[in-house]
C-alpha cells in the first residue's frame, strides 16, 4: 500500500470541498492533491527516486500539505523538520537522513543553505515564495512546468514513508522510521476512534404495506459517520509526528481545517469564533496563555466541543479554570513519536479524570506496565509503559542498536514511568528519560549543557527541567565556574542566545561548588531537581 492515497481516496469519498484555510482563502481538497501531484512529478524530474529522502522544513501553510502526499505518491520519504533548527543542527539530519532535496520558504532559507555547505548530498534546495535567491529552485517554476496526473508508486507495507527526528537525552538525534502500513493504522485507528465516540447518525423511517396482511410495517434505517461540519484549529507545528497523523486522520474524515502559520493567542480566538470551531489540539501553554489574555471575554468560544491537550503534562487547575471559563473539558492524552503520536487520551463519551492522560484510544494497540524484568504490573503498581501494536515505530534510522534497547519483542519501551488504575486509565509520574518538555517542544539537556560548557568561565554544567505554571517545564542550569573565571546569570544566558533557539534557553542559572554525580561521574539529575 502507498499513504499518498489516502488524499485520494478522500475525494472519491466526499468530491470537492473546502478542506483548509490558511490567511484569507481557502484551499479545496482537490487543489491541494492536484498541487501534490505537481509537486511529485516535479520531483521526479529533479531525480528524487523511490527511498529518496526529501525534507520539509517550513512553517504551518498549505504547501506542506500538499508536500506530504506528493512524497508518499512518488515512493520517497518524508523528512519533517522544524524550521527553527540552527544550521549545525539541520547540517546534521540532512547528512543523517542523506537527504537530497528540500522545500523550505524565504523565512529560513539563509539557515538552510548554510546548512548545505556541510552537507553536498543535499542538491535541491526548493524555495516556494521566492523566484529569485541564488543557490535554490523556484517552487513556482518546477510547479507550472509539471503535470498534475501522477502515478503512485508500489510500495510494500513494510517500505519507509516517513523519518521523523526526536531529540534524546544523551547524543545526537534519531531518526524514527514510520512505514506506510504503521502511518495507515495510526489514522485509520483513530479514525474509528472518533467515528465512534463523535459520529454523527442519519434516520429515515418509513411505512411498507404488507399486501398479504395489509398491516403497515414500520421500516427504519441508519447510517452512521463522521459528523462533517467538525471544524478543526491547527495551532500545533506540521513538522512535527503530530502533523503526519493530523494530515493523515483529516482524509478519512473529511472536514474543514483552519491553519494557523505560527502560534498566537488573539489569532488563535479570532479563528474560533469566525470560523465556529468544534476541535483544537494545542499543549498545555497555549490554554493557559488563552485563560490569560487580557480580552479573552470578548471572544465568542460557545462552537467548541473538542478540546485535546497533549507533549506536556496538564496542570489540573488549568483543565478546571478553562472549564468553568469555556464551559468545555479540555481531554489530555499522550503519545511519541515512535508510537505514531496517537496513543493514549480521555475518551470523549465519559467524563475526563484529571491528572491522567487517558486510556488506550487505538484498538489495534496494547499498553501495559512492566518492572524492571520485563513483567506485567498489576493496577496501581508503577513501572515503565510500554506499548506494541502496528503503529510502533519500524525503528531508529541506521541505529539498530539503539532500536534493539526500544523495542523488545515487539514491546515499545518509551522511558515513561507510571501505572495504570482498575479503570485502565494511565498516569505518569516520571520519566526514565531526561528530556524537558517546555510548551510542548522536547530538549535535550545534553545539548544545552554543550553550550554552557562552550564559555571559557565554564567548568560543569547540569541541566534539568523545573515545574513551570506557563509552559509545564522550563530550564534550569547548575554551572560550576573554573578557579578564577567570572560570570554572571545574565551574561551566560545571553550567551546561550546566540547558539541556541529560544525555547532551548535557561530561563535560570545556578552557580554552584560542585554538581551531585554517581561513581561513574554521571551528574545525577534527580539531585539538581531537588534543588529547584
Amino acid at each position: 500500500m502507498n499513504i499518498g492515497s489516502g488524499i485520494e481516496d478522500n475525494i472519491k469519498r466526499f468530491g470537492e470541498y473546502e478542506d483548509i484555510y490558511f490567511e484569507g482563502r481557502w484551499y479545496t481538497n482537490v487543489e491541494i492533491n492536484r498541487n501534490a501531484n505537481l509537486l511529485g512529478n516535479a520531483l521526479k524530474g529533479l531525480g528524487i527516486n523511490k527511498g529518496d529522502r526529501v525534507a520539509v522544513q517550513m512553517p504551518n501553510n498549505p504547501d506542506v500539505l500538499s508536500a506530504f502526499p506528493a512524497i508518499y505518491k512518488i515512493g520517497a520519504i518524508v523528512v519533517p523538520l522544524n524550521p527553527l533548527l540552527r544550521p549545525d543542527q539541520a547540517a546534521y539530519i540532512y547528512q543523517d537522513c542523506g537527504a537530497k532535496a528540500i522545500l523550505t520558504s524565504a523565512d529560513f532559507v539563509g539557515r538552510v543553505l548554510e546548512a548545505q555547505k556541510q552537507t553536498p548530498n543535499l542538491q535541491h534546495v526548493i524555495l516556494t515564495d521566492r523566484d529569485d535567491t541564488p543557490g535554490t529552485i523556484s517552487y513556482r517554476n518546477i510547479m507550472s512546468n509539471s503535470f498534475d496526473e501522477l502515478t503512485i508508486e508500489q510500495t510494500d507495507n513494510d517500505d519507509v514513508a516517513a523519518l521523523i527526528y526526536t531529540a534524546g537525552t544523551t547524543g545526537p538525534p534519531k531518526g524514527v522510521m514510520h512505514t506506510h502500513y504503521s502511518l495507515h493504522m495510526n489514522a485509520l485507528s483513530f479514525y474509528e476512534y472518533v467515528l465512534v465516540h463523535r459520529s454523527m447518525t442519519l434516520q429515515l423511517n418509513s411505512r411498507t404495506l404488507n399486501p398479504k396482511t395489509l398491516q403497515f410495517n414500520e421500516v427504519t434505517q441508519r447510517v452512521s459517520d463522521i459528523n462533517r461540519e467538525m471544524v478543526s484549529l491547527a495551532v500545533l507545528p506540521l513538522s512535527h509526528s503530530y502533523g503526519i497523523a493530523f494530515s493523515n486522520t483529516g482524509n478519512f474524515v473529511g472536514g474543514k481545517t483552519i491553519v494557523l502559520k505560527w502560534w498566537n493567542v488573539e489569532e488563535a480566538l479570532k479563528a474560533i469564533q469566525t470560523f465556529r470551531v468544534t476541535q483544537m489540539a494545542a499543549v498545555p501553554t497555549m490554554y493557559i496563555q488563552m485563560l490569560e489574555f487580557p480580552e479573552l471575554d470578548k471572544y465568542d468560544l460557545s462552537s467548541l466541543e473538542d478540546c485535546q491537550s497533549g507533549a506536556a503534562p496538564l496542570p489540573v487547575e488549568v483543565a478546571l479554570r478553562w472549564k468553568e471559563k469555556v464551559g468545555v473539558d479540555i481531554r489530555e492524552g499522550w503519545g511519541l513519536t515512535e508510537s505514531g503520536a496517537i496513543t493514549t487520551g480521555q475518551p470523549a463519551d465519559l467524563t475526563p479524570k484529571y491528572g491522567s492522560i487517558g486510556k488506550c484510544l487505538l484498538k489495534c494497540n496494547t499498553i501495559k506496565v512492566f518492572d524492571e524484568k520485563g513483567q506485567e504490573l498489576p493496577p496501581g503498581q508503577q513501572g515503565e509503559i510500554v506499548i506494541k501494536g502496528p503503529t510502533v515505530m519500524k525503528g531508529y534510522w541506521n541505529l539498530p542498536e539503539e532500536t534493539a534497547k526500544a523495542i523488545k519483542d515487539g514491546w515499545l519501551y518509551t522511558g515513561d514511568i507510571g501505572y495504570m488504575d482498575k479503570d485502565g486509565y494511565f498516569y505518569i509520574t516520571g520519566r526514565k528519560k531526561d528530556i524537558i518538555i517546555r510548551g510542548g517542544e522536547n530538549v535535550s539537556p545534553t545539548e544545552v549543557e554543550e553550550i554552557i560548557l562552550q564559555h571559557p568561565a565554564a567548568a560543569e554544567a547540569g541541566v534539568v527541567g523545573i515545574p513551570d505554571a506557563v509552559y509545564g517545564e522550563e530550564i534550569k542550569a547548575f554551572v560550576v565556574i573554573k578557579p578564577g573565571k567570572h560570570v554572571n546569570e545574565e551574561e551566560l544566558i545571553a550567551f546561550c542566545k546566540d547558539r541556541l533557539p529560544t525555547f532551548k534557553l535557561p530561563k535560570r542559572v545556578q552557580f554552584t561548588e560542585s554538581l551531585p554525580k554517581n561513581l561513574l561521574g554521571k551528574v545525577l539529575r534527580a539531585e539538581l531537581r531537588k534543588l529547584g
